[in-house]
């Protein structure tokens, strides 16, 4: 496995002003399950864990910016519909977690979310295909799971993400240093680095992150089967209920290629 990358020269630039974390602690429903995953010494992360059945997939979710684990509440009832559990992991500072976002801990903390979550599951008995899964912010922790700790999951989805460091830097009006530079060089290379099979999904008037950045992830990850399924109409926040039924057709099938009918 090679050694993970270091994203902190994007937080001495000023990354951190991309984070806008919440507080909350509604209580899970009936069915769901909350634990917390510790990510270093005295800070935790916290998860929901979705459950439909043992004997079905299982997807570990990073959300989007903004959002919290107790968000995907009405929403994991989707996933359930077609035949998948739903892990969704916060980040620091978000909802019930511990800590300060910033860009290096995202992308860092996904290797101790990801081992808790095997551990989890195998302890409990659950079936050992799963998947990888990123929103937007969280398509940064999910390519780092499917470039480094692949080598349990299946398929990596990608919804209204991007792949490029590059744009990150100017979109905050920061000048690229050389050490940006050259982290962005590597971040493209993790990237080529994947060969898990790949969805993505983006909407087609993103504004956040138009569809340009879907184009380009398709483009770095030219070794993989991937597809890439643009929802007309939708935008950043709204993709979800705007293509309900392409988004949720689109993960079915990637989902039951990747994992066929006994």
């Amino acid at each position: 496995m090679p050694q993970p990358l270091d994203y902190s020269p994007l937080d001495r630039a000023g990354a951190a002003s991309i984070f806008f974390p919440r507080s909350d602690t509604r209580p899970a429903p009936a069915g769901a399950t909350d634990l917390l995953i510790d990510v270093e010494p005295g800070v935790a992360v916290a998860a929901r864990f979705y459950v439909h059945d043992p004997a079905a997939p299982t997807i570990l979710y990073f959300h989007g910016n903004g959002e919290v684990a107790a968000d995907h509440d009405d929403i994991a009832p989707l996933y359930h519909e077609i035949g998948l559990n739903l892990f969704v992991a916060e980040f620091r500072g978000y909802g019930q977690s511990g800590g300060q976002p910033s860009y290096a801990s995202l992308i860092a903390d996904a290797h101790p979310v990801v081992e808790r979550f095997h551990s989890l599951l195998d302890a409990d008995g659950f079936a050992p295909q799963r998947l990888v899964m990123g929103r937007s912010l969280g398509s940064g922790p999910a390519l780092e799971v499917a470039a480094n700790a692949s080598d349990r999951i299946l398929g990596c989805i990608i919804e209204s993400g991007a792949a490029n460091i590059r744009r990150m830097l100017t979109r905050l009006g920061i000048a690229e240093t050389l050490e940006s530079v050259q982290l962005a060089d590597q971040h493209e290379a993790k990237i080529r680095s994947i060969r898990l099979p790949t969805l993505i999904l983006h909407g087609e008037h993103d504004e956040l992150v138009p569809p340009a950045y879907a184009d380009e992830l398709y483009d770095l990850l030219s070794d993989v089967d991937r597809e890439l399924i643009i929802i007309p109409g939708a935008g950043h926040n709204d993709i979800l209920w705007r293509g309900m039924r392409q988004y949720f057709d689109a993960i079915n099938a990637f989902t039951t290629n990747l994992v066929p009918d006994p």
